[in-house]
């Protein structure tokens, strides 16, 4: 009996055992769209994607003067799925299908591009005459083969209807955008499994994090630092943090003696393992698809935004 007792232990040590930490990125500063600065983890020369993820930039945070906002106006995308995630600010989109929408603070825009659409984002009319501080985040979702031409699609997610937890203590709380945690589950659907989750922790808060061990995951700090897997390696402000494939909790923790909060992305999904061919907005799995991609493109079969 002892010997069974045992095997379970074990068994549900190695099922609950703590990620450790793969390796950390700096981010870049760039500029996109109509010239605003964003902070890129990856892609960059040494780092082209994180399969699934082929993108993640943060937009700001800036403060911009009235009349000086800044944003991407019209351009195309097919063969993934564009995540804008807002913060501060206020964004207004538009695109060929005849579809606009407005972000504000703590919406989720999830579009799937799939086949093809020629969308614009910008800051809306109110925003570009009061100015005011902008910041967001953009992430790159990489779609499976098989659904690189599929029916392009949004789900827009006002910031009321994301779901959120907080934690017993009070120590942390968290907003689900894709994914589950502390018993919240998203509303949004994906193509595959995601996680993204947007983790608000306070100094002595710990967060435990179950990610199937099969899925790739990173952490990404929006502010503040704090301490990353079992080894509790120091990740901070603008920082990647990501995580090997070793168990299947992310364990991350704001200290104690912490002066701030910490203010973290936790997103992680299955790798799709297939090959990528990218070039600028299209991402397909073959040469031959992206010079395909330009053709229709150039063509006109993306359609264009009326003004």
């Amino acid at each position: 009996m002892s010997m069974v007792k045992e095997a379970l232990r074990t068994k549900e040590t190695e099922t609950n055992r703590g990620r450790t930490v793969a390796g950390i990125v700096n981010s870049i500063e760039t500029l996109e769209g109509g010239g605003f600065l964003v902070r890129r983890p990856f892609p960059k020369a040494a780092f082209s994607d994180f399969d699934p993820f082929l993108l993640l930039d943060e937009m700001g945070p800036m403060d911009v003067a009235p009349g000086e906002a800044k944003g991407a106006p019209d351009h195309p995308h097919r063969g993934f799925e564009t995540v804008t995630y807002m913060l501060s600010g206020d964004m207004e989109h538009k695109d060929s299908s005849g579809r606009a929408g407005r972000l504000r603070p703590g919406d989720v825009q999830w579009m799937t591009a799939g086949a093809g659409v020629v969308h614009a984002e910008m800051p809306s009319a109110e925003f570009m005459r009061t100015g005011g501080r902008m910041h967001g985040f953009q992430l790159w979702v990489n779609l499976p083969q098989r659904d690189k031409m599929i029916k392009p699609r949004y789900q827009e997610i006002p910031s009321s209807q994301i779901p959120k937890a907080t934690s017993a203590d009070g120590l942390v709380s968290v907003s689900v955008i894709a994914g589950e945690a502390m018993g919240e589950k998203a509303v949004i659907e994906t193509r595959t499994p995601i996680i993204y989750l947007h983790y608000r922790i306070k100094p002595g808060g710990v967060v435990n994090e179950q990610v199937p061990r099969a899925f790739n995951a990173f952490a990404y700090v929006v502010d503040g630092a704090g301490l990353f897997g079992v080894e509790g390696e120091r990740g901070a402000d603008g920082q990647m943090i990501m995580f090997a494939p070793d168990g299947d909790v992310v364990r991350i923790e704001n200290p104690t003696d912490a002066t701030a909060n910490l203010n973290v992305l936790v997103i992680a999904g299955v790798p799709l393992n297939e090959p990528i061919a990218r070039y600028g907005p299209f991402v397909m799995n073959t040469e031959a698809e992206i010079h395909q991609a330009f053709e229709d493109y150039r063509r006109g079969r993306m359609g264009a935004i009326e003004s």
